[in-house]
């Protein structure tokens, strides 16, 4: 009589679905985070509440963008410069990011009655139209038109502020290059 062998058992290999509920786990787990990261709000404060001495916000408080909108080639580079030496913080220049065209120019900042809005204002020898648009960082933006001429031959060097406090962007100081490294 022939002997009956054993039927062979079958092993059960847990590592493939091991590594499937473990991969699995990674794309739910980076889904989740993904999904939150677009989703929850993590606004920084962008500008800081200072107080002013003598409750005059001065140029090196504020912080411009220069944009060519119309005006001849190099004006914005012209104007941001001058910008600068008279002690404005000047972030960019650029031509309008919106590809907009004006006639004169137009200032773009928090509000009207925003103290450094005022003051790039008065640096200019012609009245351009106040764009308020409620940014929170208290830049302003300087967009020359093509009829544009130049800036005020006095230089303002500071504007009230009745409350002697203002809410400043701050403005990035350049970080030292560790020796050895390459900065371009």
């Amino acid at each position: 009589m022939a002997m009956l062998q054993p039927r062979p058992r079958r092993r059960v290999h847990w590592q493939t679905p091991i590594t499937l509920a473990v991969l699995l786990g990674i794309l739910v787990g980076g889904a989740w985070w993904g999904w939150n990261s677009l989703t929850e709000v993590t606004a920084e404060q962008v500008c800081v509440e200072q107080t002013l001495p003598n409750k005059k916000l001065t140029a090196k408080h504020v912080v411009v963008n220069v944009y060519n909108g119309g005006a001849k080639a190099g004006s914005a580079r012209r104007t941001g410069e001058a910008l600068e030496q008279r002690g404005f913080n000047l972030k960019k220049v650029a031509n309008e990011p919106n590809d907009e065209k004006f006639d004169v120019g137009v200032i773009r900042g928090a509000s009207k009655d925003s103290p450094e809005v005022r003051l790039v204002y008065l640096q200019l020898q012609q009245k351009l139209e106040i764009i308020e648009d409620g940014r929170t960082d208290h830049t302003v933006d300087l967009v020359l038109g093509a009829d544009f001429k130049d800036l005020n031959s006095g230089q303002i060097k500071s504007v009230p502020v009745p409350s002697g406090v203002a809410c400043l962007p701050t403005p990035k100081t350049p970080q030292p290059i560790p020796s050895g490294q390459n900065p371009g």
